[in-house]
């Protein structure tokens, strides 16, 4: 474990989809639920284009996306999932995002806020980021500075009851760049629990269990872990 790891009273996660939080951050989240700190997830987008279903609805497929994210949600132990409700496969980095984002972070106030990596393209050239993931990211970040730390930006929200606020500590998921690894070994089946709440994305659970133990394997083996998340961590300045 590292010595550094932190105990926040408060996290926010926001992200792009139902399922993210659980594929990039589940095994942490868990364990900081354990300790004591209020959890809430943002997500971005309304979920609407994944499937292959022919006979699915758009509706139907929101409905059913928002109820897997809450179960999910519910088996980590997670307060508070918000969903902003943005098409999805269409995120752009524009004001009115940037000020629904800032809103948040200036709602729930987190010691330690989670989002992707937006400087992620290609995984290993076998795979390309989602570009609501690249979006997302590079939105949260300049959400978060400078636009949330300076009162001067959105004065609604100050009208509101919202004061500006500093995030320090940001892990960035999805990454292949990481400087920090956390042991998710107590809390490796809770991730996967809750990952096979997202029935409409996951297929058969026995394989997703076998792929997440697999990679999270893998991600441990530098570390002295069983099983691992890895993250960007950026620490700012006060």
């Amino acid at each position: 474990m590292p010595n550094n790891f932190p105990q926040p009273e408060r996290v926010l996660l926001i992200v792009a989809h139902p399922d993210d939080p659980e594929f990039g951050a589940a095994g942490t989240i868990a364990r900081w639920v354990q300790g004591g700190a209020h959890v809430t997830f943002v997500i971005v987008t309304d979920g609407s284009k994944g499937t292959a279903d022919k006979e699915m609805t758009k509706e139907k497929l929101v409905a059913m996306r928002e109820a897997e994210q809450r179960a999910a949600a519910a088996v980590l132990g997670v307060q508070e999932v918000v969903f902003l409700g943005q098409p999805d496969g269409e995120i752009q980095n524009t004001y009115a995002l940037r000020e629904l984002i800032v809103r948040q972070i200036r709602t729930h106030r987190p010691d330690v806020l989670i989002t992707h990596d937006p400087t992620m393209r290609i995984f290993q050239n076998m795979t390309l980021n989602h570009t609501d993931h690249r979006v997302v990211g590079d939105t949260v970040l300049d959400a978060v500075f400078p636009l949330a730390r300076d009162r001067m930006n959105f004065p609604e929200h100050e009208a509101a009851g919202l004061e500006p606020h500093k995030v320090l500590d940001i892990f960035l998921q999805f990454t292949e760049n990481p400087n920090y690894w956390v042991d998710i070994s107590a809390t490796m089946d809770l991730k996967i629990k809750a990952l096979c709440e997202h029935k409409s994305q996951i297929g058969e659970p026995a394989e997703l269990e076998e792929r997440l133990r697999q990679r999270h394997g893998e991600r441990a083996e530098h570390v002295s872990f069983e099983y691992a998340e890895t993250f960007r961590r950026v620490k700012l300045a006060g």
